[in-house]
């Protein structure tokens, strides 16, 4: 049989003792510190606004110079697109999943638009998507490489290579991770 200390039964049992009192006004302090993370969040909307913004500015010019674009040019723009799509994407994964998880819970229930991974959120659920979008965004960069093999350095593809096969295995490890820890909670 365990014996208790009799410092924790005497604030179990006098829940406003001044040494209670000091760590609950600490702990909710700890707990609302958790705030500091949303301005973080807004600044993140503010460089998703320039991506989109990037996006419009690239596309305006595809479509001004679209009668003496080459294939291959037209190509690579599609793809810049593509890309900062892609990134701006990853971007929203961040805000709407690391907010929900970290700062505060969206109160979306009754919201047709609300996106369905938003049900099943957790840090190693945003991990893993972000390292798939990694790897997509570094696959169009590889692919942009390969599109403009005639201007690209060799060294810099294999690099581009390392890269995203770096971005793959890690990826790899961390669904399987993730995937360990998930049969370890069922158990």
């Amino acid at each position: 049989m365990s014996q208790s200390n009799p410092l924790e039964t005497a604030a179990l049992k006098h829940p406003h003792a001044p040494g209670s009192r000091v760590e609950h006004v600490f702990e909710t302090i700890v707990f609302a510190s958790r705030w500091i993370q949303a301005p973080l969040y807004g600044g993140l909307i503010v460089a998703e606004l320039l991506y989109a913004y990037k996006f419009l500015v690239e596309l305006w010019e595809m479509i001004r110079h679209i009668d003496q674009q080459q294939e291959t040019v037209f190509m690579l723009g599609v793809l810049g697109l593509i890309d900062v799509t892609m990134v701006a994407n990853l971007l929203t994964m961040v805000i709407i999943g690391g907010y929900a998880t970290f700062v505060s819970k969206l109160d979306l229930e009754g919201h047709a638009d609300r996106p369905d991974w938003l049900t099943h959120i957790d840090p190693g659920t945003i991990k893993i998507k972000l390292a798939a979008s990694l790897i997509g965004i570094s696959s169009i960069h590889l692919l942009k490489s390969f599109v403009d093999i005639a201007n690209e350095n060799p060294e810099h593809i294999k690099w581009k290579i390392f890269i995203h096969l770096t971005f793959l295995g890690s990826a790899i490890l961390l669904a399987w991770t993730d995937k360990i820890m998930q049969k370890d909670k069922k158990h």
